[in-house]
């Protein structure tokens, strides 16, 4: 997969484009890259998304922006998981929000990325102030010849797949949700690094996982799959949150316990699936009481492992 870190002056040849931020690459984001796919593969160009780095919420309100689901390696995995040949990601700061939408039109899509087809969602918005829109580009591309397309939602059990939604379903807990609109259990992605080594201490090891996110989407004590060291991925219990007992006011940590594993992973990149969650983060009395509930924690995830096979 090529990837353009900004707009190049000229692509090499034609392309089919969509754009857009894909946070979490849900069932809608899938079916677009699929739509997208099968078009460049009819017209004979590469399929070729424009993303956004920073997300433009992020820039413009920083404090309230969402959280994200996918950080920017993510986010390409999944890309070229799904077809994608060329991926433009285009650095949002503000000289770029203060384009106008008929010079993103002229500039970009035709001059510099020579866009032959186009497909867009149907809420689908770009340009200074957000004034561009479907409309727009119909218009655009009849007198610069390239074909608009609008893919409508999609909707599973009466519901609008959409990131929010994700989200929201994350942050309830409800990961049989999340998995359903996402297509596959909600992941994160990162090096197995060097912590503190309290989990040893405590009785039960764990690999601590990097975290790119700016803010974790859930939280909470989970049962999860880790990925990346083996074929079929490895069962266990991990922690994503700020372990209030241990270090009060920190920042998120992810970490992983795996059962029966005793191995140095240190910096293999890795993904933990997050498959059921058990319980929310809590702050204990004690360190006796911490690894009384990380026993629980651990029985209740193999029972969950054992129910599931």
């Amino acid at each position: 997969m090529l990837i353009f870190r900004g707009i190049p002056e000229q692509t090499p040849s034609p392309i089919a484009l969509t754009i857009g931020n894909f946070d979490g690459v849900h069932l809608g984001h899938q079916a677009m890259l699929a739509r997208l796919e099968q078009a460049a593969r009819t017209l004979g160009v590469p399929a070729c998304v424009m993303t956004f780095e920073p997300h433009p919420r992020e820039f413009f309100a920083s404090h309230a922006a969402p959280a994200r689901l996918t950080s920017l390696r993510e986010k390409l995995e999944l890309f070229a998981q799904y077809g994608i040949d060329q991926v433009v990601i285009c650095r949002f700061n503000r000289h770029f929000a203060h384009i106008d939408a008929t010079e993103f039109i002229s500039r970009f899509l035709r001059r510099q990325l020579h866009v032959q087809w186009l497909l867009t969602g149907d809420d689908f918005r770009f340009g200074a102030q957000r004034t561009g829109d479907l409309a727009l580009l119909a218009a655009a591309g009849k007198t610069h010849g390239f074909e608009v397309v609008c893919m409508d939602s999609v909707v599973t059990a009466d519901l609008r797949v959409s990131s929010t939604a994700v989200r929201n379903a994350l942050a309830a807990g409800d990961l049989a949700l999340a998995t359903r609109l996402l297509g596959r259990p909600y992941s994160i992605s990162g090096r197995v690094v060097h912590g503190d080594k309290n989990g040893r201490k405590l009785g039960f090891p764990t690999a601590n996982i990097q975290l790119k996110h700016n803010k974790p989407p859930l939280s909470g004590i989970f049962a999860v799959k880790l990925c990346g060291l083996d074929d079929a991925g490895m069962a266990g219990v991990a922690s994503l949150g700020v372990r209030p007992t241990i270090r009060p006011n920190d920042k998120p940590t992810l970490e992983a316990h795996l059962f029966n594993f005793d191995r140095q992973i240190y910096g293999r990149h890795v993904r933990v699936d997050f498959l059921h969650k058990l319980r929310d983060e809590r702050k204990f009395p004690s360190l006796d009481a911490l690894i009384e509930a990380i026993t629980q924690d651990v029985s209740d995830a193999k029972a969950y492992f054992a129910a599931a096979t």
